[in-house]
């Protein structure tokens, strides 16, 4: 018996690596590059790619939408470039599928919100991540935090410097309740160090862990609960995605 049971299901995590349907089960004819930049960047991932004539190798294709697979050449080198949905089972699906075909060394990126007193479009790298969504626990067995690669946060620093950019390491608060932030569980993850909150972090960290490959991500800063009483959504970080998403190009390339 391979599962660890428990009474609570999300905890129950079976070691067993083969599963009833594998992410290459399509056996598609496609191996990506090593490399991938997996951006929750809304349509400037496309608009980026068609203007650095980028070609569309493959689409994974959901049960609601299709996403275009993306390869690019970035100082040389290929580069798979793909927009990353929303949500950690949704964006954890598709990351399985990228490493199934080839990818090994990911760098995300994307927005969150702040539980502290920070500025709109300030740049962030988590190093660990606070595990309250779901799909984390069918990759790893249970557990609090996970830690994000240290290889893959070498090389987005490593490219912050080169520009000369300001940034912060931080603990990110990874969860599946967007309108489940209450006033007391927002106080409750400060207090444990957590100073963000965003929805894929620890699960995609999960997935890259059990998979073997590198992953990271670079954030930068949106709406804030920093007061609970005032909600502000600001202007969701938009002034950060374009350059965001040119610093995760060069940050893959820096692994």
């Amino acid at each position: 018996m391979s599962i660890m049971k428990n009474d609570i299901p999300i905890l129950e995590y079976d070691t067993d690596p083969v599963a009833v349907i594998m992410p290459h089960h399509e056996h598609i004819e496609m191996r990506l590059p090593k490399k991938a930049v997996f951006a929750f960047l809304r349509d400037d991932v496309d608009r980026y790619a068609e203007e650095h004539n980028a070609i569309v190798v493959s689409r994974f294709m959901s049960a609601t939408k299709e996403y275009p697979v993306y390869i690019l050449d970035a100082n040389g080198q290929q580069i798979c470039l793909m927009q990353a949905p929303v949500g950690a089972p949704a964006a954890t699906q598709i990351l399985d599928w990228l490493i199934a075909y080839g990818v090994q060394e990911i760098i995300s990126c994307g927005s969150c919100g702040v539980l502290v007193d920070m500025d709109e479009n300030i740049f962030l790298v988590p190093n660990k991540a606070l595990r309250d969504e779901g799909t984390s626990y069918h990759y790893l067995p249970p557990g609090r935090f996970i830690e994000i690669s240290e290889k893959a946060r070498s090389a987005i620093e490593k490219t912050m410097n080169h520009h000369n950019l300001p940034y912060l390491e931080v603990i990110t608060w990874s969860t599946d309740g967007f309108y489940r932030e209450t006033k007391e569980k927002v106080d409750y993850r400060k207090s444990e160090g957590c100073s963000v909150v965003e929805m894929e972090c620890s699960a995609l960290a999960a997935c890259a862990q059990l998979r073997g490959v590198v992953w990271g991500e670079l954030l930068y800063t949106a709406d804030t609960l920093a007061d609970a009483e005032r909600y502000d959504e600001r202007n969701w970080g938009d002034d950060s995605v374009a350059y965001a998403l040119e610093l995760c190009i060069e940050a893959v390339v820096n692994i």
